[in-house]
């Protein structure tokens, strides 16, 4: 028998009732500044396995573990180093994750066997007062399925996970919208493995140079179903856009520009989704436009590029692996 997924608002009775899910080996879903997260005890083994199974996420990819304190953090590692003590003062609670080595209590399935595990604390109060009430730590993917868009809406997750879990928590739209910026502290200089809500800029200004590894776009899991790609931040971008636009029409197939509130008049009357009025924006709306593309059958997304800098460069690293590098 399927179950039947309620969308609750976050009153105290509310929280309670998904924290007593949490404690009792249930998965709930509520929001964090970056985006929805589907929830697990991380302490659990057999609470965990059912987060693989709902998602449809191998085995192989381990999970970021949520706290509500900055104390708590040293119940889930071995040790925290000094640069990460510095980040985790700044940053936390925010769109930061920090890869220590884990403590004894994290189980295996948690870290895909590895030895470190990887932690945040997020800023959002419906999020933080959940977890605490759970009384553990608590792992937090995206609660959408493997092949979905991550979730920046209550309503995202209960397209992609109607019938897999009992609740959901509405927060209403996340403010951050793409996923947390993730560090390994565990060498010297550190490493971003993957830019997100917090820039290289920030994280350098606090804790000097940090090397930045380059992600992979073939392990990206979702993509978006319209061909994905975007334009090279240069002189004439809005060219490319457009040479790029007709040659997909001119086919006879269906395409959308995701372009800035200011720029759409350079592409004189085609098809187009405003993304913003900012970076920040676009950051924000960037995965719900993608599932308003898919719901909408678009054939081809065409995005616009962005400077290299702050929250820009995360925005890079996203469109290159949602388009699999298609770059124009």
């Amino acid at each position: 028998m399927k179950t039947k997924t309620l969308i609750l608002q976050p009153t105290k009775e509310n929280i309670a009732l998904c924290a007593e899910e949490l404690r009792n080996g249930g998965l709930v879903a509520f929001p964090t500044e970056t985006v929805y997260a589907l929830g697990a005890v991380a302490t659990n083994a057999v609470a965990v396995e059912k987060v693989f199974e709902v998602k449809g996420r191998p085995s192989d990819k381990p999970l970021i573990v949520a706290v509500a304190r900055k104390s708590d953090i040293d119940n889930v590692v071995k040790a925290v180093p000094q640069k990460a003590r510095v980040l985790i003062d700044k940053f936390m609670p925010g769109a930061l994750t920090l890869v220590m080595k884990k403590a004894e209590c994290i189980p295996s399935v948690v870290t895909a066997c590895g030895d470190s595990v990887a932690v945040r604390i997020p800023n959002n109060e419906i999020a933080l007062k959940l977890i605490e009430l759970s009384d553990s730590p608590v792992v937090v993917p995206s609660a959408n399925t493997s092949e979905k868009a991550s979730p920046t809406l209550a309503e995202h997750v209960k397209d992609d996970l109607e019938g897999k879990i009992r609740y959901i928590l509405d927060g209403g739209a996340s403010e951050i919208g793409i996923e947390s910026t993730i560090v390994d502290v565990r060498c010297d200089p550190p490493v971003i493995l993957r830019v997100g809500g917090v820039t290289v800029e920030q994280i350098e200004s606090a804790i000097g140079h940090v090397e930045t590894k380059r992600e992979d776009v073939k392990l990206s899991g979702y993509m978006p179903s319209a061909e994905l790609m975007f334009a090279a931040y240069c002189d004439g971008m809005e060219r490319n856009i457009t040479a790029k636009y007709d040659e997909i029409t001119a086919r006879g197939k269906s395409a959308v520009i995701c372009c800035l509130d200011n720029n759409v008049g350079l592409y004189n009357g085609r098809t187009v989704m405003t993304v913003g009025k900012d970076y920040t924006e676009y950051a924000h709306n960037l995965f719900a436009l993608l599932r308003k593309a898919d719901a909408e059958h678009f054939d081809a997304v065409i995005a616009e590029g962005v400077n290299p800098s702050g929250i820009g460069s995360s925005l890079i690293a996203r469109l290159i692996k949602l388009s699999g590098g298609y770059i124009i």
